[in-house]
């Protein structure tokens, strides 16, 4: 017996060991049928059958794993393409212009040392322009909310998600349309005077265009996904018809590798949202150099994507390879184009034809191709003939993408980094970095153009913006098919509606208090929350969200009455059927209950929040997470959020560094305040008691939905150690003091004697303040006043417009200084965060200000234990006050060293 065996008798081991084999004999048969077609025809010829059988298989209903990658060549072959519905010449023509006018724009730009991007869009111009032809539908097409058979305020459209470095390319267009104008486009990246554009799409710069902020890489494909689910959601809920959007996101292939990018691919092709399309510019380059040098990025892609579940479409060659692909009997030229590395292809792209014969056209097969084309076809091949730039190809791949159903869909398009531009930008690897064309080369575009352009036009410093004329043919065609499709895109647009404002019976349920019973922030919130959605007119408007631990946070009595959205419903009976507060899915579901995933539970409070714009349709979304995982892990994400104009309630649970029993250094949070400080539009609070919760929450509804809606959102952080909570103080101030940031809790006797401290506390750290307020008084004769700040944030906010209207000559008094102006002594701030937190307000205290926090890595040890080891309990708190009134001669120093050995304090 032979030691070496053949293809079937291999060793092998597979899951198919494991199931019984009907028919040995006839297994055998077909293993030793493919070991003959390899003996004879050799083994590409082999792989070729059993491919048409796999396919052959899926057609006809046999359930088989699908393939995770094809050959190196389009999805859809020439003879399968359909008829183009447009006019090829007329769009290449308003194509060039778009292309000329993004490359004006920036050049014009550069000389201010501004910069930007020109390589990108002249790569994908044709990936656009064949959305924005045939397409992408606009907002005018009318829609109806489903909720109350009233018109929206116009339809949704679609979605837009428009790669950040192509903008110049859609401010072209726009200024095509009549939408800008050249004073605009010369305000590219000039945005201080008021008129100027941004550099990317930013929102929250250019409210009436942009949707969607997307140049912070890997954050469009997931934002783009959680939207096209939201939609699916708006829809299964009766808030709105949006059977009608699509959802398109743009990206590169180099931000692929983004670990966002690819993060949610499952959950896309799981809830199978066909109404979805991804578009990845595979121009082969990232901003410095090959996105894979030694392989190959679309088949990778292909690979990932397939396996998520997606449908994939390849445009990867244009017209001009189908002839070379028919010639191809041998299959050499598809071997050769799978084999060959991105860098490669990218240096074909540059060279000459004696280069591409030499190195790609190699062995007798392809260079008897190579023999009947002429030079300029040769280089051509590389340098122009990409799937990504030929109208009739980007075509075909959208209308297969547009018509799949069960799936969403990914588009892989090849193209040239800076095609168009001339030799020196096209694929070379610095084109990212380079910002301006020379006279000499925007002559050389022209012609390749072929654009109108006179040569004297060329002749200065500045070369011009060309637009053929209102009255044009391109411009008439541009307006038709725009009008066809809905209206212009991208549009943002809001339609002012209001939502009624809730009763006030479930915010007096909490500014009574709770009487003796011990109610944690937390608990007291979601009461709230769960009391609001009960209201009928607002209360299908929110939205919860939770990243898993519902349970945790004391939301479970959800799940039977508002149900956790599934587009497929509840196809299992779950384990806790027969218990009260079961597991139940619906697909009108209220709650969305995301798994473990900050960031897409995030991506999905954003389209949630910003649906008052997209849809038309006010939601509040309201999102809880763990306090020490949210602005901290998706920072990036909540910035994107405040570009988009988000609204809604954002809750850090289970928050600080001392209330979190167990869980340790990474659970501990003392920060989030602090970057959640650094966001403008984050507006933070960290109640204290119920009754503030409250008095914010229904502030929140007011300045976000209501009459003059503010494009702001709230971050609350609440605990959950249960505490005493009070009645709400009587007072007219005390509302005003919990909105604007601080006010006086418990006053001191004002006629004792004695010295007299003042302690300023957030959150659960009140408690601790008030408990060191009656050791002052009773064991060493101090007065202390306690005041709860809701929001250190907030305070340092009115305290530097305070500072800004005294720079312009206007007289105002921070909040904080004329709150505190009359209280007497030295201030002493506690809170369960780091100290820069309550520092914030320092400088705006009249008095000697010092602070107590929690800087450093969390640990794990008892609530009383930790709070000892930052010494921020009530014992450290009388320690420190004692200390400040030593300081100012307000007590002995001696009483210091007393109070540190009476309550065991070292260090």
């Amino acid at each position: 017996m032979s030691d070496s065996a053949g293809p079937a008798e291999a060793a092998s081991t597979s899951e198919l060991d494991q199931l019984p084999d009907q028919d040995i004999e006839e297994t055998a048969e077909w293993q030793a049928s493919l070991d003959a077609v390899v003996r004879n025809a050799g083994p590409d010829r082999a792989a070729y059958l059993l491919r048409r059988v796999h396919e052959y298989a899926g057609r006809s209903g046999i359930g088989l794993p699908g393939l995770l990658s094809s050959d190196y060549i389009n999805t859809i072959p020439a003879s399968a393409q359909p008829a183009f519905p447009g006019d090829v010449a007329m769009e290449s023509r308003i194509t060039a212009l778009n292309r000329w006018n993004a490359a004006v724009m920036v050049t014009r730009g550069s000389r201010f040392g501004l910069g930007g991007h020109i390589a990108t869009y002249a790569s994908a111009a044709w990936l656009y322009e064949i959305g924005f032809q045939h397409f992408f539908r606009g907002k005018d097409g009318g829609g109806t909310s489903r909720s109350s058979g009233a018109e929206s305020g116009g339809g949704s459209g679609d979605q837009l998600y428009v790669q950040g470095h192509a903008s110049p390319g859609v401010y072209a267009r726009a200024f095509l349309e009549g939408r800008l104008n050249e004073g605009q486009l010369d305000g590219f990246r000039r945005e201080a005077a008021g008129h100027g554009l941004p550099s990317y799409p930013h929102p929250r710069r250019l409210p009436w265009l942009w949707e969607f902020p997307t140049v912070s890489m890997g954050l469009s494909p997931l934002a783009a996904i959680y939207q096209a689910r939201f939609n699916r959601y708006l829809h299964a809920r009766d808030i709105k018809d949006t059977s009608g959007s699509r959802v398109w996101a743009f990206l590169g292939d180099g931000e692929m590798d983004e670990p966002e990018s690819t993060a949610a691919l499952a959950l896309a092709a799981r809830e199978r949202l066909d109404n979805l399309t991804f578009v990845v510019n595979c121009n082969l380059q990232r901003l410095d150099g090959p996105v894979r040098p030694n392989s190959k990025i679309v088949q990778e892609l292909e690979a990932r994507f397939r396996g998520a579940g997606w449908n994939v479409v390849k445009s990867l060659w244009g017209e001009a390879w189908d002839s070379l692909l028919r010639q191809d009997t041998t299959g050499a030229l598809v071997h050769r184009l799978g084999e060959v590395p991105d860098a490669q292809m990218q240096t074909y792209a540059a060279r000459d034809a004696a280069y591409i014969r030499k190195n790609f056209f190699t062995g007798d097969a392809l260079s008897g191709i190579a023999a009947g084309l002429s030079d300029d076809r040769l280089t051509d091949l590389f340098a122009n003939s990409r799937g990504g730039h030929e109208p009739l190809k980007v075509y075909a791949a959208y209308k297969t993408a547009v018509e799949h159903r069960g799936a969403p869909t990914v588009v892989l398009a090849q193209t040239v980094k800076g095609h168009t531009l001339g030799p020196a930008f096209e694929s070379r690897n610095a084109n990212h970095q380079m910002k301006k064309l020379t006279v000499a080369q925007f002559r050389e575009m022209r012609d390749l153009l072929e654009l109108p352009i006179p040569d004297s036009a060329l002749s200065g410093d500045l070369v011009p913006y060309w637009h053929p004329g209102e009255d044009s043919e391109e411009v008439r065609y541009l307006h038709d098919r725009r009008t066809a499709l809905g209206g212009p895109v991208p549009v943002r647009r809001v339609v002012p509606k209001p939502l009624k404002q809730p009763p006030d019976r479930p915010f007096d349920t909490l500014e009574k208090g709770f009487g003796n019973q011990e109610v944690a922030t937390t608990m007291a919130l979601v009461r709230l929350v769960k009391e609001l959605m009960r209201d009928k007119e607002t209360g299908p408007r929110w939205v919860p969200i939770i990243p898993d631990e519902a349970r945790t946070f004391g939301m479970e009595s959800l799940f039977p009455t508002a149900g956790i959205y599934s587009p497929d419903g509840q196809t299992y009976e779950p384990v806790d059927a027969d218990q009260l507060l079961y597991y139940r899915g619906a697909k009108n579901g209220q709650l969305i209950d995301e798994g473990i995933t900050e960031a897409g539970s995030l991506a999905e409070f954003t389209a949630a929040a910003t649906s008052y714009a997209t849809h038309g349709e006010p939601m509040i979304p309201f999102y809880v997470f763990y306090s020490m995982f949210g602005f901290q892990r998706t920072g990036d994400q909540f910035w994107a959020l405040a570009d988009q104009m988000g609204r809604g309630f954002v809750i850090g649970a289970t928050a600080g560094r001392t209330t979190m029993t167990g869980e340790g250094l990474q659970h501990a949070d003392g920060h989030s305040h602090l970057l959640a400080s650094t966001n403008p539009a984050a507006v933070c609070y960290d109640p204290a008691f119920a009754y503030e919760i409250a008095v914010i929450v229904r502030d929140g509804l007011r300045r976000m939905y209501g009459d003059r809606p503010e494009d702001v959102f709230y971050y609350l952080t609440v605990y959950n150690e249960p505490k005493r909570q009070p009645a709400m103080p009587a007072g007219p101030s005390v509302e005003e003091g919990i909105l604007r940031g601080v006010y006086r809790f418990r006053q001191a006797d004002p006629l004792g004697a004695g010295p007299r401290i003042q302690l300023l506390a957030s959150g659960t750290a009140i408690h601790w303040a008030l408990r060191a307020q009656e050791l002052l008084l009773s064991q060493w004769g101090v007065h202390a006043d306690i005041w709860s700040v809701t929001s250190w944030t907030e305070l340092r906010r009115d305290a530097l417009e305070a500072d800004r209207a005294r720079l312009r000559g206007e007289e105002r008094v921070p909040y904080v200084t004329a709150a505190l102006a009359d209280a007497p002594g030295p201030v002493l701030a506690v809170s369960d965060w780091m100290r820069q937190v309550p520092d914030q307000i320092s400088q705006w205290v009249g008095h000697d200000y010092t602070s107590l926090g929690t800087d450093g890595f969390g640990l794990s040890d008892t609530r009383d234990a930790v709070r000892r080891y930052f010494r921020v309990d009530a014992e450290s708190i009388v320690v420190a006050a004692l200390d400040r009134l030593a300081r100012a001669d307000a007590v002995s120093p001696e009483s210091v060293a007393q109070a540190r050995e009476w309550y065991g304090w070292r260090g």
